[in-house]
């Protein structure tokens, strides 16, 4: 299940008139059946700005497709941010963001893809979650699998300063498979 399906274009002019978040939860109720809390609605709004920005490169083309809050079948995952396209090959490609509001109190831990916030304790770290989507995308959905699409993951964490924390060398692995982006990036 998608919640949100639209182009770039339109994308941006929802996010500029202001509707995004409304969009997005008018959805939300209708597919899911209920509603989600003010800080889930206000992280839509704040994410997708950031996201605007990105996507105003004119590099990427108009028509390219936006998708926001793709339910993975048969689990309780998300995928924040898709977005689709074909690559100069003309191969139906897809680059899957995992968004993240955190702008400090985040610790490394000893364990596998993991980290440590002050507000949620240990969870998987954002280039670890966002490559686990992708996999679990190319692993278990004939669709990717029959027409070769290409899925790329990375993690943007717009309010976040590098420092060195969730690029630590013992995070490369993930990072290498999903790249991670800052707020200075």
């Amino acid at each position: 299940m998608i919640i949100y399906q639209k182009t770039k274009d339109e994308f941006l002019n929802d996010v500029l008139d202001g509707c995004i978040d409304t969009q997005i939860l008018t959805s939300v109720v209708r597919e899911v059946g209920h509603s989600v809390g003010r800080s889930e609605q206000s992280s839509w709004r704040e994410s997708l700005n950031y996201m605007r920005n990105v996507l105003s490169d004119n590099e990427i083309p108009r028509d390219a497709g936006v998708a926001i809050e793709y339910h993975i079948p048969q689990t309780t995952k998300r995928i924040d941010f898709i977005l689709t396209g074909k690559n100069d090959s003309m191969v139906s490609s897809a680059i899957v963001v995992e968004l993240k509001q955190w702008s400090e109190g985040i610790s490394k831990t000893e364990k596998d893809g993991v980290v440590k916030t002050a507000f949620y304790g240990e969870v998987s770290h954002p280039s670890y979650q966002a490559w686990s989507y992708v996999t679990l995308l190319e692993d278990y959905n004939t669709g990717i699998q029959d027409t070769k699409a290409i899925l790329k993951p990375c993690a943007y964490l717009h309010n976040y300063q590098q420092d060195g924390v969730l690029d630590d060398p013992f995070y490369k692995r993930y990072i290498e498979l999903a790249p991670v982006f800052f707020k200075s990036d």
